[in-house]
């Protein structure tokens, strides 16, 4: 059935077929006598407001009669979103979606919709890995008209635009593509747009993450994010003004902003809560920690096989040939970045009230008997244990493991051919950047360092003051 037709009794039979009211007990067909007319209402225990319902409800019932669709709309619904459809495939989506369907005898060929739906939420806490010591303390939930709530809140601006689009064949996600008008780029948007229409997929059950994947066409090999997440309604208003592009993902407490650089992943909210002085050097503090992360491991380790080439004053930074450990410094390295990937994965799953003790003991223990042993040095514990706290200086997981698995590399080509590797595995960073697929239009990855814009990289590196942005 295309479209409903005239007869009251057919439409209702069709949409409980379609719906399978019988089979699914928090689907429900409500049939209510008003006066010499009849309606009957679909929708789904759980989505609905129980108070509104009872009392739209009472009112019917208070009636003489409904006539036809659009007079009991205008005269009988005292709701605020109330819409006409004549599509059963709408009225089926919105009824899925948690609105409340209504087929009347005097309706004819069209249906009523009642957005009174409801959906379980939690509050609007601060994200757990991005939080900042100054500023606002709300972040993004599961509930995607809360999302738009809370970046209208703080962006009351009429250019201020919010689409709405359906994914999935069979979830028929909710998806908001956010933006300001005059501000962003409209070929970009209009190409962003389209390729949200394309996506042929049954489902996104992972919301944003699964979101990505459809629109991006992954290289496995390549392990550098492909577009920036972020769970704060401040930061996201900032990314508006800025000209940038949200994708909103009902589900998913996670906003896609678009396009994406490498850069946009080294600046941290926290930053422009505090003044310009101290947020460059946290921002330069965080870059200088992050960057040595990549590099400290494979550098001690050719500092090991390379003895002759360190200077006397950097004796120090290496162990002695005798007190080296008993396996090879190489495989030191990587039995430390397995265990504490193992120890992540604990803490994980660990009780709450459990975590960090059982964690913070387990390093120390595990650390203290394997340099006992003899298995590991001092020296591999201390580098490795400043590697992996570096780590978590952005917040970003996705980067962290894709500098993790460019340190890996590094090390493999180090002890393979040395020095000649290292130089190799330097190559594999502006290499992947350049090739990293994502959705930035006419922008590189490396924008704005290619092409060229020193304004927007001097904005990136540096928190400049307000005047001068």
């Amino acid at each position: 059935m295309e479209r409903f037709t005239d007869l009251y009794r057919e439409n209702v039979a069709y949409m409980e077929r379609r719906l399978r009211t019988k089979e699914s007990f928090d689907l429900i067909s409500r049939r209510l006598l008003v006066g010499r007319d009849e309606l009957t209402l679909f929708y789904i225990d759980g989505f609905v407001k129980d108070v509104v319902m009872q009392k739209l409800m009472t009112y019917f019932l208070s009636l003489k009669g409904t006539g036809d669709a659009t007079h009991f709309v205008d005269a009988h619904i005292p709701y605020v979103e109330v819409d006409l459809t004549e599509s059963p495939d709408s009225f089926a989506l919105f009824v899925l979606s948690g609105a409340v369907g209504v087929l009347g005898s005097a309706f004819g060929g069209r249906a009523i919709i009642i957005d009174a739906r409801t959906y379980p939420a939690r509050n609007t806490e601060e994200p757990s890995d991005d939080r900042v010591m100054q500023g606002a303390k709300d972040g993004f939930v599961e509930t995607l008209i809360f999302n738009t709530a809370l970046i209208r809140r703080r962006l009351r601006d009429e250019r201020l635009t919010m689409v709405y689009k359906n994914v999935g064949k069979r979830s028929k996600t909710d998806v908001v593509i956010c933006y300001m008008e005059g501000v962003a780029d409209k070929k970009y948007l209009k190409a962003l747009s389209r390729r949200l229409d394309e996506i042929q997929v049954d489902a996104l059950p992972l919301g944003s993450q699964s979101l990505i994947e459809s629109l991006i066409r992954r290289r496995w090999y390549n392990p550098f994010p492909k577009v920036r997440t972020i769970e704060r309604p401040d930061a996201a208003a900032a990314e508006l003004l800025e000209g940038r592009i949200l994708i909103l993902c009902d589900t998913s407490p996670r906003v896609l902003v678009l396009p994406t650089a490498i850069f946009d992943f080294l600046q941290e909210t926290d930053d422009f809560y505090f003044p310009p002085l101290t947020g460059n050097y946290l921002r330069v503090l965080r870059h200088a920690v992050f960057w040595l992360s990549l590099f400290l491991t494979p550098l001690f380790y050719l500092a090991t096989r390379y003895r002759a080439l360190i200077p006397p004053w950097l004796e120090f930074a290496i162990p002695a040939a005798d007190a080296a450990g008993m396996l090879p410094v190489i495989l030191q390295i990587f039995l430390v970045e397995i265990a504490v990937d193992g120890l992540q994965l604990a803490s994980m799953n660990t009780p709450d009230m459990l975590t960090n003790s059982l964690s913070v003991i387990g390093g120390l223990i595990l650390g203290e008997f394997a340099v006992e042993v003899g298995w590991l040095s001092p020296h591999v514990i201390l580098y490795m244990a400043f590697t992996s706290i570096a780590s978590f200086t952005q917040q970003n997981q996705e980067l962290g493991y894709a500098f993790k698995f460019l340190r890996m590399a590094l090390l493999v080509l180090s002890a393979l051919f040395g020095l000649w590797g290292f130089a190799v595995g330097l190559l594999l960073l502006p290499i992947l950047l350049a090739t990293n697929r994502t959705l930035n239009g006419k922008y590189s990855y490396l924008y704005p360092l290619i092409p060229w814009n020193g304004r927007a990289l001097a904005r990136l590196l540096f928190r400049l003051p307000k005047s001068r942005s």
